[in-house]
């Protein structure tokens, strides 16, 4: 068995736990108990995360526009980042193996994830679309 199973368990643990909190709590209801996105609160601007609660929650309830529509690259982000864990895992098929290099790119997340937290702050269309429903221009 292989080493990696066990931190894979514990993620997958509870990352089920998230799904089901996410599940039963609406995070666009107010006074629900999640908490705010500290670099909002700090600083009065999006980051990359912002809306990705709000975003999973939509995804859970077979909301992909509503997704969409709070963190668009948290949703398309997904199939790389489950293509990832699977080459962590050491269960991606071979002939996937570049593609797993070439998304495990560090560098070019750094700068996907900058360049959006610049692009989602701007105040006019089409970059204030970027921003999750209801902070946008």
């Amino acid at each position: 068995m292989s080493p990696r199973i066990w931190p894979a368990v514990a993620l997958l643990s509870a990352a089920a736990a998230a799904a089901a909190l996410l599940w039963v709590v609406d995070p666009h209801q107010a006074g629900n108990p999640l908490p705010p996105c500290p670099s909002r609160w700090l600083t009065s601007l999006l980051c990359p995360g912002c809306g990705s609660t709000r975003a999973l929650h939509a995804l859970l309830h077979g909301d992909l526009s509503g997704a969409l529509a709070m963190n668009p690259l948290l949703v398309l982000s997904l199939p790389a980042v489950a293509v990832l864990a699977l080459e962590w895992l050491r269960m991606l098929p071979t002939n996937f193996a570049s593609l797993a290099t070439r998304l495990g790119n560090a560098r070019a997340w750094a700068v996907v994830l900058i360049a959006y937290g610049v692009l989602r702050n701007l105040p006019w269309p089409p970059f204030s679309w970027l921003a999750p429903g209801g902070f946008g221009a």
